[in-house]
């Protein structure tokens, strides 16, 4: 398996294993890809088999401590400089569940962010996956501000 950081030439991929892992009031669309690829493509990181795109995790950087729903959707709020990598999506395509791929890249993202000089990551999942981040050394910090697609979501927190 390849793992590498995006570009734009990346844009439809990313779009559709998004829609495949998603509901729609959760999913980002094309816009909203086009726009984080170009302002922190290298906070990607992508997973193939072969030329096919099957699992990814994306998030930018900021000083900020806490994951809001205003991140999802300004790219132009990341900062190469901040503090904190946040992690707004891991995705795997249904086929390819339970195998390690998000795990894999999720150690990839920790590592690169403690490499850069990162205080942590923090990420925002549901109840149901809380115990697969602690696996990762996460902790959950309680229900997270951001109501993103109105469902209810945990903060996680990995500090280093």
């Amino acid at each position: 398996m390849l793992i590498r950081t995006a570009g734009a030439e990346d844009l439809e991929a990313v779009t559709a294993v998004e829609a495949e892992c998603f509901p729609a009031a959760e999913a980002a669309g094309r816009e909203e890809f086009e726009k984080r690829l170009k302002a922190y493509g290298n906070h990607f990181w992508l997973m193939f088999e072969g030329e096919r795109l099957i699992s990814f995790v994306d998030g930018f950087v900021t000083d900020e401590p806490d994951l809001t729903d205003e991140m999802f959707e300004r790219a132009d709020m990341h900062n190469e400089e901040g503090a904190w990598q946040m992690i707004f999506g891991v995705n795997t395509l249904p086929g390819y569940r339970g195998k390690g791929y998000a795990g894999e890249l999720i150690r990839r993202a920790v590592s690169d962010a403690r490499r850069q000089g990162r205080k942590g990551l923090v990420l925002t999942c549901k109840d149901k996956l809380v115990q697969y981040y602690e696996k990762f050394g996460f902790v959950n910090e309680g229900l997270s501000v951001s109501s993103h697609g109105s469902a209810v979501w945990y903060q996680m927190r990995l500090v280093f």
